[in-house]
């Protein structure tokens, strides 16, 4: 019998995709053409950062990700209660780490609820809103490989 401790990283390893799938393909110079469900989208850099600048960078979508998940569930909050979502929005901000490895700082995202929403109803909606599935993904990340297909 060895006295060896389980390798907690293996518990980490991502499992083989469950129908869950996008692909992403080189367009021209820094712009992707990504393909989630037959809906296309492109990502490019910024000028300054060798881009031409026509689409979000991939961070930027990383952000956007987490502000429409939010306002997604903060939008199924309203709708479970028969309130309005007309004016309902969502604001993400981001900084960068300034030290190595390259990496998303912070993000604070605010949701500006409608107008017509009571106070006494801000908290609720913002427990909802947290727990939002990328949210959750950030705060239990999951196992990631990088591989190349050979």
């Amino acid at each position: 019998m060895t006295d060896t401790a389980p390798d907690p990283s293996a518990a980490r390893q991502p499992r083989p995709a469950a129908g869950h799938r996008l692909d992403v393909t080189h367009v021209d110079g820094d712009v992707y053409e990504v393909d989630v469900r037959g809906h296309r989208l492109l990502v490019d850099q910024p000028v300054d950062a060798g881009g031409t600048d026509i689409a979000p960078t991939p961070v930027e979508l990383f952000a956007a990700s987490l502000a429409t998940c939010v306002a997604f569930y903060a939008g199924r909050y309203l709708r479970r209660h028969g309130l309005p979502r007309e004016g309902l929005r969502v604001r993400s901000e981001f900084t960068m780490a300034t030290d190595r490895p390259a990496r998303v700082d912070s993000v604070r995202v605010v949701v500006v609820p409608p107008p017509e929403l009571s106070a006494r109803r801000y908290a609720a909606m913002l427990a909802v809103a947290s727990h939002c599935t990328v949210h959750n993904t950030l705060h239990e990340p999951p196992g990631v490989r990088i591989e190349v297909e050979t």
